[in-house]
């Protein structure tokens, strides 16, 4: 005896591979929530990580600022000791250059022949009066003092020759030039 199936078993078949797919969508629906979930789980992780670094870096910041206006207090404290100390310098630089023109000019005096009246310095140039024994001192003296460290040329303005006390002296006046930035 042969048998005929009579239920609708092409119906059957068509709802249960409508029930796969509706699961299929379900189940994907889920894992892309699922996905969506971990991965803004994750984002929010990382913006909270960069958050954090971000105000460390800036506390690191304000506290490099706070060094960098300690240092620039520093550089004008340094510049205005500076200025000083070149100050100083300069000023014992002047101070020692009138000591040691007039340490040379007094070695330069030959001994006993011949006395200084007067000695007048000004930026550049020096003049100086005296009385001497003879011409020959005068030349001696305006030798010696070409030859020292501070004075350049020596130029004999005029002479003349006196007596005092029954004693035959020479007057002389001299200009010299000195040497170039030095006192």
């Amino acid at each position: 005896m042969i048998r005929i199936n009579l239920l609708p078993f092409r119906a059957a078949k068509k709802l249960e591979n409508v029930r796969m797919q509706i699961s299929v969508y379900f189940l994907s629906v889920i894992l892309l929530a699922a996905a969506l979930s971990f991965s803004f789980i994750m984002l929010n992780s990382e913006i909270k990580g960069l958050r954090a670094q971000e105000s460390r870096l800036k506390k690191e910041l304000d506290s490099y600022a706070e060094m960098l206006k300690r240092i620039e207090a520093l550089k004008r404290t340094r510049a205005d000791v500076k200025g000083k100390l070149d100050v100083i310098q300069g000023l014992e630089a002047q101070k020692a250059g009138p000591v040691q023109l007039f340490d040379e000019i007094a070695m330069a005096v030959p001994e006993g022949k011949l006395f200084l009246r007067t000695i007048n310095e000004t930026k550049d140039a020096l003049s100086m009066s005296g009385v001497a024994r003879d011409y020959d001192t005068v030349a001696q003296f305006m030798t010696n003092l070409e030859k020292t460290t501070k004075i350049n040329t020596v130029t004999l303005g005029s002479t003349n020759q006196t007596e005092q006390r029954k004693i035959s002296v020479c007057n002389f006046s001299l200009s010299c030039t000195k040497q170039a930035g030095k006192k």
